[in-house]
């Protein structure tokens, strides 16, 4: 384990300063975006990193605030009138996702199709692409955290294209540009083998090279500088002993009210959803095709809320966008996950005054290279060669999340990808083969009432006078339905003069009156 550790040191440290950098304006601009206090987002944060990420089975994926649930948090903070009520509620609900954890109930994260999982990662991809538009511009107004179409200013993600562009912030444009060019230079195999070079990721090179053309700002062009809304901006602490003013504690006064409990089982449920789709994702993402076991995640998911809540922070979920970053930036193991949520803890508390000397253009230079890996041409093409029954559910997922949000567009692209699913057994559930005035009903699998008009329309082909075999022996199940359709054309087929011989299946002959 020791040596599997230290050989594995050096890319899971360089993925999790990353994923650190990712993470920093997401948890605040969740947080601000949840009419939450800052502090309790990247409270978040840390516990997901340290506590879920070493609970956790999972290889790759990284926890925090999801911006999957700011909707919902900032509605149920209004429903229960104060942050610390609403804070019992995370304890509730991460009680309520242990018990789910320990029922086995993540089982049912197996039933999400391959082609929606696929375009949910291919949305994200495109959303942080187009979402970091406008803070590559300078045009802060969207919180970075904020993943849905229309955002609180009541822009879309596309109008604010258009403002961004119209009233940009001149100084953010170079330091986007240097940063993707360093990131660029940085994907380049010899650069991340390189002794001196390679032991520093991109990332953190891209940032300090933000840090000082805005600083040079200052001295040679001060009109170009960025400051207020369009750096990082997290709590300044004067001292380690006002620790405690930063966190919240839980008030459990409504835990009797039924507003209480229905908002704790809302946050458990959609919270489990959103990590049971994303641990998937990520396990599609890892490149080592490992397997997260999802009910040992909703375990590790249920302590880590009850944590986040009893201390002041947020829902915590399994979060695609730093995973997908987590992913490529080379994480081995989730060492990287734990040393993300260290980074949190310690950075956050020992150089804030340093850190919110980021820009946020800076930050939209990685985001743009994650959006990129997650939605690169070649994807759509590759799933297009699949078929129209992959292809047809990824877009239609692709489409609804980017105009819509996370969970809502997982929802629809279900829909069309169970579509696709029945009307794949629809078609090969009952096959009639025909050779030399021979017929062949063949019934494979699961046959269900589903089925019902397909067999009796092939039956109908059957002419009189014909040789039938029945052939059930590939079928694990049969409708009552099927049975008596199949029933009848048996009972019937003397007076066509059909000769039917049946392999595989009990049947009842119906008897004329």
């Amino acid at each position: 384990m020791t040596t599997l550790l230290g050989k594995n040191l050096k890319y899971d440290l360089n993925a999790s300063l990353v994923v650190f950098l990712v993470a920093l304006p997401l948890c605040l601009g969740i947080a601000i975006a949840s009419g939450a206090p800052p502090m309790s987002g990247l409270i978040a944060g840390i516990v997901g990193g340290i506590v879920v990420g070493a609970l956790s089975g999972s290889h790759v994926s990284v926890s925090g605030p999801a911006a999957g649930l700011t909707v919902i948090v900032l509605d149920s903070i209004n429903s229960m009138g104060t942050f610390p009520l609403f804070l019992a509620t995370i304890v509730i609900a991460g009680l309520i996702q242990l018990a789910l954890g320990l029922a086995k109930a993540g089982v049912i994260g197996y039933y999400f199709p391959h082609s929606v999982i696929k375009g949910m990662l291919t949305a994200i991809g495109l959303i942080l692409i187009l979402k970091q538009i406008p803070h590559a511009f300078g045009y802060d107004v969207d919180l970075m955290g904020d993943q849905a179409f229309i955002q609180a200013d009541n822009h879309n993600t596309f109008s604010a294209i258009w403002y961004a562009i119209k009233y940009h912030s001149i100084g953010a444009i170079p330091i986007v540009l240097v940063a993707m060019a360093i990131l660029i230079l940085f994907e380049n195999p010899k650069i991340k083998s390189h002794k001196l070079l390679g032991i520093v990721p991109g990332a953190l090179w891209a940032v300090i090279s933000g840090i000082v053309i805005n600083s040079l700002y200052g001295i040679w062009k001060p009109e170009w500088q960025l400051g207020g809304d369009h750096l990082v901006n997290i709590p300044v602490l004067e001292n380690l002993g006002q620790i405690g003013n930063l966190m919240t504690f839980p008030d459990f006064s409504m835990i009797g009210e039924g507003t209480f409990w229905i908002v704790a089982a809302t946050i458990a449920i959609i919270g489990s959803l959103e990590t049971l789709l994303s641990i998937d994702a990520s396990d599609k993402l890892d490149p080592y095709k490992r397997t997260s076991p999802p009910s040992k995640e909703l375990v590790a998911q249920g302590i880590g809320n009850t944590l986040s809540g009893l201390i002041g922070g947020l829902p915590v979920t399994a979060v695609i966008v730093r995973s997908s970053a987590n992913v490529a930036s080379g994480a081995k193991t989730k060492m990287s996950a734990i040393f993300h949520g260290v980074l949190l803890m310690i950075l956050v508390l020992a150089i804030p005054n340093v850190l919110n000397l980021i820009p946020l253009s800076c930050l939209a230079a990685v985001l743009f290279i994650v959006g990129y890996k997650l939605a690169k041409p070649s994807i759509f093409i590759s799933i297009y060669k699949n078929g129209w029954d992959q292809f047809i559910p990824f877009i239609v997922t692709v489409v609804a999340i980017l105009f819509t949000d996370l969970l809502v567009g997982i929802g629809i692209g279900m829909v069309f990808g169970l579509f696709f699913v029945i009307k794949t057994n629809f078609v090969h559930a009952v096959t009639l083969t025909e050779l030399n005035g021979n017929y062949l009903v063949q019934l494979h699998k699961d046959v269900s009432f589903l089925n019902k008009a397909l067999l009796m329309k092939n039956l109908e082909k059957i002419p009189a006078e014909s040789k039938v075999i029945i052939n059930a022996q590939k079928a694990q199940f049969i409708d009552h339905d099927i049975q008596e359709v199949l029933n009848d054309f048996i009972a019937s087929s003397p007076d066509k003069k059909i000769k039917v011989t049946v392999i595989g299946l009990n049947y009842k002959i119906h008897q004329k009156i």
